[in-house]
């Protein structure tokens, strides 16, 4: 099992090359600088406008925080709040740009390192990069997901490669939700996007209090056991090898 509190995050720059107008980032599981599976945070300056470029490998981007674009050069801006979902296909050139107080975002890599190269080194893709709007995100109380009947629910997100086995969902969680996540027995990542959780698994961790941009995760079935302090609710990054559920819980 393993918990990272957005508090403790370590940042550095995200493409050193650029200097202090480099995004920073902050790991949360994995190494981006190595050719494994990674998840890290973000962080934009606000007024951040990246010059067209490509990536080598394809990555998943949630919004935590602030408001963010990403698409093609020549696309009219398209900002994306909080809870926004988007991938951005290895190969195709493409520009980020970011506005708001604090912008922040989750980024997740099947396989590092993640690298930043000019737009002249664009190549074929296979892909079709996904932006869903917050607002455009179908929630469901769905038994595939095994939603529990007393208020989570569920936003499956798209955009797996064809031999990526990992599923992944938005999961929200009503104000004062106590209960578990609960794993198969496969690999699960989870972020928290929006809200406050408190957090543990039971007769083995402490209760932590993670805000948006913590993370935990486990490679063995687990019930993580969670609250939501958030006042309007909370709101999760999953993605598991396996399947997970929702599960209200008795007392602590």
């Amino acid at each position: 099992m393993r918990v990272r509190v957005a508090s403790d995050v370590e940042w550095q720059a995200l493409n050193p090359l650029r200097g202090d107008e480099s995004p920073r980032a902050g790991t949360l599981w994995g190494d981006r600088n190595a050719p494994v599976p990674s998840g890290f945070l973000v962080e934009f300056a606000d007024g951040f406008a990246s010059p067209p470029h490509i990536h080598p490998v394809t990555y998943r981007g949630v919004v935590i925080s602030g408001l963010v674009h990403n698409d093609r050069p020549e696309a009219e801006k398209s900002w994306l709040p909080p809870s926004s979902f988007w991938t951005q296909p290895a190969g195709e050139v493409h520009v980020t740009a970011a506005k708001g107080g604090e912008n922040v975002a989750y980024i997740e890599i099947e396989k590092g390192p993640y690298l930043v190269h000019s737009a002249k080194a664009a190549f074929e893709r296979t892909e079709t990069p996904i932006r869903i709007d917050a607002g455009s995100m179908a929630w469901v109380d769905s038994s595939e997901w095994s939603a529990s009947a007393d208020g989570p629910r569920v936003a499956a997100l798209p955009g797996n490669a064809p031999d990526d086995k990992t599923r992944r969902a938005l999961a929200k969680l009503p104000s004062g939700f106590d209960g578990s996540v609960r794993s198969d027995g496969s690999t699960l990542h989870a972020v928290v996007i929006q809200g406050r959780l408190e957090h543990d698994v039971p007769g083995k961790t402490e209760i932590r209090t993670l805000d948006p941009g913590s993370y935990f995760g486990s490679e063995q079935e687990v019930a993580h056991r969670v609250s939501c302090e958030g006042r309007d609710g909370c709101v999760l990054y999953v993605g598991t090898a396996g399947t997970f559920d929702l599960v209200s819980a008795g007392p602590r």
